[in-house]
């Protein structure tokens, strides 16, 4: 049986690991076409991609997920994701808004004048949403 060389284990193992990442993926996008997610937006933003899902429990109350994903590089050329999730239930809903909402306004009054214009005129497109709305 012919030795394999230390470089060529590491190409081996990481090829390995790039199929075994890619799977994972596969599996990830699988899950969010499950019949639980009522509701699914993906918002590309430069490097990131976020995902928005509103899902329904057994009992039928809807909880919100939102993923961050990100692709990293290693330095071989290897690529794999770092994903990030928060569950966010029915009754955290007006409470993670008016946070969220607090932050904005933060951000707003005190940007310095660096923030982008686009993404101000952006945000002025959307309307409060009422999470109790969900439920109908």
């Amino acid at each position: 049986m012919p030795r394999i060389f230390m470089p060529e284990r590491v190409r081996c193992i990481n090829y390995f690991l790039h199929l075994f990442t890619q799977k994972i993926n596969e599996m990830d996008d699988f899950e969010k076409k499950d019949s639980d997610t009522a509701f699914s937006k993906v918002v590309k933003a430069g490097k990131r991609t976020y995902f928005f899902d509103v899902k329904t429990t057994r009992q039928n109350e809807h909880y919100i997920t939102i993923t961050e994903s990100k692709k990293i590089f290693e330095d071989n050329g290897s690529a794999h994701f770092e994903k990030h999730k928060i569950f966010l239930y029915k009754e955290d809903f007006e409470k993670f808004m008016d946070s969220f909402n607090e932050a904005l306004q933060y951000i707003k009054e005190n940007d310095g004048g660096t923030a982008n214009t686009e993404t101000k005129s952006e945000t002025d497109k959307f309307t409060n949403v009422d999470f109790d709305d969900l439920g109908k």
